[in-house]
């Protein structure tokens, strides 16, 4: 696999930044896919530096499952009809819901941290496009979250999961969770443009994170939850994503679910990605 080079422009001068935005204006479709192949390459390499990065991936889904099931599976199960075991069918999709949000917060981490060392001011002197730095960024993390929900599913099924649909079902429950965690990567990234330091994101991130995730049906049915509360759950991105990912993998109504998912999903990345790639550009 080739790689493209790179290279810096000459110092800036007083109409460097038009000429660059016109020259962005002329990379063609081919010249920034190879820029976002090589900054892709970039990413990894840290990666690849820095294994400590790969621990939340690769440690999360198992930490949530064992707790989750074990601490929560008896009960939750029995006011189900079942046990431990129904649980389990019902928490695996709903934690793959999960995981692309918690993935997400290390882009807009790491976007911030970028920043503060002068790295993002060197790749906007190059004559790349601007998006190409920041879906590089969102490639590499959907990496991530693929590991994660890998690991994930290979600890349900070593707990008893059962799939009760076709691969054909997981394969799209897997594609969903991805798309609409793409889409909350852009969320991310704007508050790691915008708000100051990495610790900033992360606490923003966590206020936005806990009400979606624990007040939704990815832990337990909403059935027993007071009315506002499943009023609230109606409209939660992230209860739509889980009830999709169970039909599809469990069985049951999956078409609602799926269109309100792919509706979140449209519309998070036609109204976030252009707002973080311009505040990318004006960013000082």
């Amino acid at each position: 696999m080739s790689t493209t080079t790179l290279t810096p422009t000459p110092a800036s001068t007083g109409s460097a930044r038009p000429k660059e935005a016109r020259d962005e204006g002329r990379i063609g479709l081919r010249n920034n896919l190879r820029h976002i192949g090589a900054l892709v390459r970039r990413n990894l390499l840290q990666i690849k530096k820095d294994p400590e990065s790969m621990f939340d991936a690769l440690l999360m889904p198992v930490i949530f499952t064992l707790l989750f099931v074990y601490v929560f599976g008896g009960s939750v199960g029995s006011s189900m009809g079942g046990g431990r075991q129904e649980y389990l069918n019902y928490l695996i999709p709903g934690l793959m819901a999960m995981m692309g949000m918690n993935i997400a917060m290390a882009v807009g981490t790491g976007v911030n941290d970028d920043f503060r060392k002068g790295v993002m001011d060197r790749f906007r002197t190059m004559p790349i496009a601007r998006s190409s730095v920041l879906i590089a960024k969102i490639v590499v993390e959907l990496g991530r979250m693929m590991v994660a929900t890998l690991i994930l599913l290979a600890m349900g099924f070593a707990l008893g999961m059962e799939l009760q649909q076709s691969v054909l079902g997981l394969i799209g429950a897997i594609a969903l969770s991805a798309a609409f965690g793409a889409a909350i990567m852009w969320i991310f990234i704007l508050l790691g443009l915008t708000l100051k330091t990495s610790q900033a994101v992360q606490g923003m991130g966590m206020l936005v994170l806990m009400p979606l995730q624990f007040g939704s049906s990815i832990f337990a049915p909403t059935q027993t939850m007071p009315g506002w509360l499943r009023g609230f759950t109606e409209y939660n991105p992230l209860s739509n994503l889980a009830d999709a990912a169970r039909g599809l993998m469990m069985g049951g109504p999956v078409a609602h679910s799926v269109l309100v998912t792919l509706g979140w999903t449209v519309v998070l990345t036609a109204v976030i990605a252009p707002l973080a790639v311009s505040k990318f550009r004006k960013k000082s």
